[in-house]
């Protein structure tokens, strides 16, 4: 992540000024950046002179304070609070005043990061996504404290990075990382109670549009990183049974099965990388639910049912304007439609009723509709004019 910001930094023409407390992380991240470069130059989308000017933008810190006279830092380092909250501790005593000190947390709090500084107005998260270079998405999260000035700044810089800013406020997950959890959870639950496979989920969600179905998903992003967000948005939001990991995503990362990167993660990997069968260690329940197996339609009525209603809620939360919502869900999870759009085009009441047919099967919070998806719903309202 560090890198891939670091490499558009340097494509934007801006010098870029790198720090890891790893031994010999800097050289290999210089190394990366210029592998991608030379794979840019051999498709013809830069030239050789322009790789090597960008490589030379490049240049080490050998301390977090060797950063203090640069005019925006990027913290990404691991979604560990306290280590975030000591790194800005240690930038907010060095840095100049007006520098922007910029958090690339994916679900963490900004507020709870900027209280470790004395300056905590000029504190805002920007959120990337993977990879960086290709992704157009950027999540410009405001805290509390944050000053309008310091807010538009990360966004004036996200645009002259080449990518598109989309505010979010400081909420669990702000955007992409709520609105997303459906997709895997509801995912989950279909192939942990036997209700279908995981090939036949992951088949359905591409009928949707999606790239990739769920579980292949999860192997790509790695089981251990899709857990991590998972039970960070869980234990944000209280507990809420909506929000609840799933047991698959525990027993994989015990297993040590994070994905693709282990040859193991939902599916079995072969050492070229093709995709092999569904892994047999996973906790799936009664064959005889299976037998009774959702048809492919099914499986998309519920997907989307709860992705829709996630969508709803952030719109009642104020997380963004719905717009900002369906645009942060094309560009930086690739969906096919923004959610709240689809859920239009399809009809807000079938959707509804999906939820409402799965609340009364397993009545614990967890399909519970949004009050505002289901007043949209009856009136036949929208999202994007109900605010107007």
């Amino acid at each position: 992540m560090g890198s891939g910001i670091a490499q558009i930094v340097a494509e934007a023409g801006i010098e870029a000024v790198l720090h890891d407390p790893i031994e010999g992380a800097y050289q290999r991240a210089h190394e990366r950046i210029a592998g991608f470069l030379t794979r840019k130059v051999e498709k013809g989308q830069l030239d050789a002179a322009g790789a090597a000017t960008a490589l030379d933008r490049l240049s080490p810190a050998a301390s977090v304070e060797e950063l203090a006279a640069v005019d925006l830092v990027v913290e990404a380092i691991p979604e560990e609070l306290e280590l975030k909250r000591e790194a800005f501790r240690r930038l907010d005593a060095a840095a100049e005043p007006e520098t922007i000190l910029a958090t690339n947390t994916s679900s963490l709090s900004v507020a709870r990061i900027a209280s470790a500084t004395g300056h905590p107005e000029r504190v805002v998260g920007m959120h990337f996504f993977n990879p960086v270079p290709l992704m157009a998405l950027v999540e410009v999260v405001p805290g509390p404290r944050t000053a309008p000035a310091i807010a538009e700044g990360a966004i004036s810089a996200v645009r002259r990075l080449g990518k598109t800013p989309v505010m979010a406020a400081d909420t669990p997950g702000f955007i992409v990382n709520r609105v997303a959890r459906p997709f895997y959870l509801e995912a989950m639950r279909m192939a942990g109670d036997g209700a279908a496979g995981m090939e036949a989920i992951d088949a359905a969600a591409r009928e949707m549009g999606f790239r990739m179905g769920p579980f292949e998903l999860v192997d790509t992003i790695g089981a251990d990183v899709n857990l991590a967000v998972s039970q960070s948005v869980y234990e944000a939001f209280g507990r809420d049974p909506r929000y609840e990991p799933h047991q698959m995503q525990e027993v994989l990362v015990s297993a040590g099965r994070m994905g693709r990167k282990t040859s193991g993660g939902f599916y079995d990997y072969a050492p070229d990388g093709s995709r092999g069968n569904p892994w047999s260690g996973l906790p799936i329940s009664s064959v005889a639910n299976r037998a009774r197996g959702l048809t492919g339609a099914q499986i998309a009525d519920r997907l989307l049912a709860t992705i829709v209603n996630e969508a709803a809620s952030a719109v009642a939360d104020n997380v963004a304007a719905p717009e900002s919502i369906d645009v942060a869900m094309r560009l930086g999870a690739n969906y096919p439609s923004g959610p709240l759009e689809w859920g239009e085009r399809v009809g807000l009441a079938a959707a509804v009723r999906t939820l409402d047919a799965l609340e009364a099967a397993s009545p614990d919070g967890r399909y519970r509709v949004v009050p505002l998806l289901r007043t949209l719903a009856e009136s036949g309202g929208s999202f994007f004019t109900q605010r107007r």
